[in-house]
């Protein structure tokens, strides 16, 4: 069973005196996923069927019927310990998704539409406590979660072993949260359309990252973000076992916002290891003028030796990158 993400205990005491700090706690604490208040203190009813919609106290033998009933409604799914191997599509209202005990329910290997466990097309989801695990299709793109458009937060799950863990859409006027959530064992280069990534978002408003552990990428980027705005802070990123990963943040439109107080580990078995951030890598959408890089901790696992560069910038943007940690033979910056 995958365990919650963990940050290294040293990082908080080592950064506290760094002035991106404050920022990035504030972005945190404001990171949770907005779960109503009567889903937290609900259980299913004892009905033997494992989703129940806490609103109406109604539980159903499939995800997708608890989904149907709420409709263009707003309504929550309390999800009951177990393996559930079926999927759902949301086409609209508001849902949140939750697991009576986090942790324990499991969606494992089944995605509807050839996409994902949960493909998520609303006005808005919420995701808390749930694993996903073992999504593979045949256009080497199955997701935990396959995001069509809408508002997103994913708090406290996991994504394991999968050719992605959340792959999303374009939507600029909307944006995604991610807090507390493990991301692990994710990514493939082995579809004819490119690379699957640990999260791979597309031109979305807002993605937001705190909290997070990344590790034991198989291929891709860990975080691939088309997004006007990133705000990564307070993560880990540690490719140590990772197996054919490229760069661990690859902004490849351009963006502002920040990459504050993370820790980085680059592995030896690296498709490309040239950078650990890359910025404009391809076609840019957004400028990244003043796009903070601050507080993070950057190093090469213990038998790797070689150099690269930090941050790699393929913009005339003025990046705002100031104090960080960075280990020998490791450049701070590049113009590409």
């Amino acid at each position: 069973m995958p365990r919650p993400a963990k940050l290294p205990s040293r990082l908080s005491a080592q950064k506290a005196s760094r002035p991106s700090t404050t920022m990035s706690l504030l972005l945190a604490a404001t990171a949770i996923a907005a779960i109503p208040a009567a889903a937290v203190l609900a259980q299913p009813a004892n009905s033997g069927s494992p989703f129940t919609v806490v609103e109406s106290g109604r539980s159903f033998g499939t995800i997708q019927q608890a989904v149907d009933t709420i409709g263009n409604g707003t309504g929550t799914i309390a999800i009951a310990p177990g393996e559930h191997r079926q999927c759902a599509v949301q086409s609209e209202g508001s849902i949140a998704y939750f697991a009576v005990q986090p942790g324990t329910a499991i969606f494992d290997g089944v995605a509807c539409q050839g996409k994902a466990a949960l493909v998520l097309g609303g006005r808005e989801a919420s995701v808390s406590g749930l694993i996903f695990r073992k999504m593979a299709v045949p256009d080497f793109n199955g997701a935990g979660i396959r995001l069509e458009g809408g508002n997103l937060t994913v708090s406290q799950s996991w994504f394991m072993d999968s050719q992605q863990g959340i792959l999303a859409n374009n939507d600029p006027a909307s944006r995604i949260v991610i807090d507390k959530s493990t991301f692990s064992g994710l990514g493939t280069c082995e579809g004819p359309g490119g690379c699957a990534h640990s999260i791979y978002i597309g031109n979305y408003g807002h993605l937001r990252v705190t909290r997070s552990r990344f590790e034991r990428g198989t291929g891709g980027h860990y975080v691939k973000s088309r997004s006007a705005r990133v705000d990564i802070a307070s993560s880990s990123f540690d490719d140590a076992n990772g197996r054919g990963t490229n760069y661990m943040i690859d902004l490849p439109a351009g963006s502002v916002g920040q990459i504050t107080n993370n820790w980085f580990v680059q592995g030896q078995n690296k498709d490309n290891y040239s950078a650990f951030i890359a910025v404009g890598a391809e076609t840019i959408s957004h400028s990244s003028a003043g796009l903070q890089i601050a507080g993070n901790d950057a190093r090469f696992a213990p038998t790797v030796r070689r150099e690269s560069t930090f941050v790699a910038n393929w913009t005339d943007d003025k990046l705002a990158i100031g104090d960080n940690t960075l280990a020998p033979g490791l450049k701070v910056t590049d113009r590409r």
